[in-house]
């Protein structure tokens, strides 16, 4: 297989028969030691991490496929941390979605002054463009119709997406009496044009609390998984 990507948290091989190959690795995103879902840069190593992302995201994209959510996903190999997907192109040079439920990150780092840490918010949609040099600038339907990325329908089917996702993996959390905080989603466009969910969904990018108490990815797997 040739590698064509190699990223912070995975890396990205062509299979022979036109699909592609993600392979998890055990590097979270954070700063000082310290993970955080919403860094840019890889913040620590956690020995286990790349099985257990991808073990919740096999079963987050089985719960999807259930739902007839569109995704990329085939199949995954636990044991190899790997799992297949189909192709499909980015927008842009790749765009962050992110479902927000409580203030926190980013969100009470911008807008800190009207907003208190842990404030439920009404299903907040926010775009970010993938661009580490700008620490991913959050931007709206308008200048992504502008700048050609993304057109004003696309952006309602991308957001509607995102919202309804998010809800399933809300729901399927507080089985386990877990809250979500937020969730960072990416999308793409397979080859017949239509957006589809892509990357994963682990939790190294979302923000989950029990009695008020962050999860840590490798946790969060274990309790989701357990039967």
């Amino acid at each position: 297989m040739k590698l064509v990507y190699e990223g912070k948290t995975k890396d990205v091989y062509e299979r022979e028969d036109g699909n592609y190959l993600l392979k998890f690795k055990d590097d979270v995103t954070g700063e000082g030691g310290v993970f955080d879902p919403g860094a840019n840069t890889v913040g620590l190593t956690l020995e286990g991490a790349g099985r257990a992302g991808l073990e919740l995201t096999t079963l987050f994209f089985e719960i999807l496929k259930e739902r007839n959510i569109p995704t990329h996903y085939v199949t995954s190999d636990l044991e190899k941390t790997t799992m297949t997907v189909i192709p499909a192109d980015a927008f842009g040079d790749g765009l962050e979605v992110i479902c927000r439920y409580r203030a926190a990150g980013s969100f009470l780092r911008r807008y800190g002054k009207y907003a208190e840490e842990g404030q439920e918010l009404e299903t907040f949609v926010e775009v970010t463009l993938k661009d580490d040099q700008r620490n991913d600038p959050p931007i709206g339907r308008e200048a992504l119709s502008t700048l050609g990325i993304l057109s004003g329908g696309d952006y309602e089917t991308l957001r509607q997406l995102t919202i309804d996702i998010s809800d399933i993996i809300k729901e399927e959390l507080a089985k386990k009496n877990i809250e979500l905080y937020d969730v960072k989603l990416e999308f793409g466009r397979d080859k017949e044009g239509n957006i589809i969910l892509i990357d994963e969904i682990s939790g190294g990018n979302m923000r989950v609390y029990r009695d008020e108490k962050a999860i840590d990815p490798i946790e969060l797997a274990k309790i989701m998984t357990a039967e």
